[in-house]
């Protein structure tokens, strides 16, 4: 059995493979400029690309090579940690955010298949290291890029601005529709999308887990993605976005995956937006990012 990262000790792995895989040019950080937009109640971060050349050459489909799994092996040079017997975090080798780490299933598990107690303990094992913002793109749809199973993890704040996660200024106004606490909805959210409070630092890694495992089960229903069954395996029924703090968790249905050229991906719900150019950025603000979101999302009501 794989031994697992010392609580304490992965945030040290992080820094140290940072520099190590900087030096040896496995690690190619795509620059960006950081700008603000403010619209419906969130002061969203937007960052341009300012040279997406490298990224272009080095993800372009090659002639008569098939598609390869990036984690089947990893590159050695962008491992950080053993996270669980089940997990491995890895860089992100493209990062636009610093210190972006992927937590990876170490064998084949399809990026559809719903998440268990197993990618929740080794999420939670990150986060009781480091305060970040956990996150999972559930298929294409949703942003997507990899069909192997991974979730991803960013320090917080996402940036210099207050609060640490820019949707944080609507979701601390959540409002329980059980009566419990254990279920909400955000008011200024026109999409659908489901949210609760959680405490992933309370009890043991693995009660933590499977607490957030019930919680995610629960957004889940609440929101309208239905279980299917694909070869014995639970699978979503349809694409979504899910975020995980250590104090709560957000889950948005998926209708689309980008407007006006531009890709949305979990971390637009979060209130961080990524775009390739000017002429992107001008779309977005022209557009507003919380209509991007309603674009992208699923109206409630629907």
């Amino acid at each position: 059995m794989t031994a697992s990262v010392a609580i304490g000790e992965l945030r040290a792995a992080l820094e140290r493979q940072t520099v190590l895989a900087l030096e040896r040019g496995a690690l190619l950080p795509i620059e960006t400029a950081l700008t603000h937009i403010e619209d419906g109640g969130v002061r969203f971060s937007v960052r341009v690309a300012e040279n997406l050349v490298r990224k272009d050459a080095a993800t372009r489909p090659r002639d008569a090579q098939p598609p390869r799994d990036p984690f089947l092996p990893y590159e050695a040079d962008l491992f950080v940690a053993d996270l669980s017997p089940t997990h491995v975090a890895l860089l992100n080798k493209f990062n636009v955010i610093d210190r972006h780490l992927l937590i990876v299933t170490r064998r084949f598990e399809p990026q559809e298949a719903l998440l268990d107690v197993a990618d929740f303990a080794a999420l939670v094992t990150a986060l009781r290291d480091i305060d970040g913002l956990g996150f999972y793109n559930g298929g294409a749809v949703a942003g997507a890029s990899q069909p192997h199973k991974h979730l991803q993890m960013v320090p917080l704040p996402l940036d210099e601005s207050w609060p640490p996660v820019p949707m944080e200024a609507l979701l601390d106004h959540a409002r329980a529709v059980d009566g419990t606490r254990a279920l909400a909805v955000v008011p200024g959210l026109k999409f659908r999308h489901a949210f609760a409070r959680l405490d992933l630092r309370a009890a043991s890694v693995i009660e933590a887990a499977r607490t957030a495992t019930a919680c995610y089960r629960t957004l889940l229903d609440a929101a309208g993605v239905n279980a299917i069954e694909v070869e014995g395996i639970a699978h979503q029924g349809s694409p979504y976005n899910l975020l995980v703090t250590r104090r709560w968790m957000l889950l948005v249905p998926r209708s689309k995956e980008r407007i006006e050229g531009i890709s949305v991906n979990t971390l637009g719900f979060a209130g961080s937006f990524f775009v390739r150019d000017t002429a992107q950025l001008q779309t977005l603000a022209q557009l507003g990012p919380m209509k991007a979101l309603e674009h992208v999302g699923v109206i409630s009501g629907t």
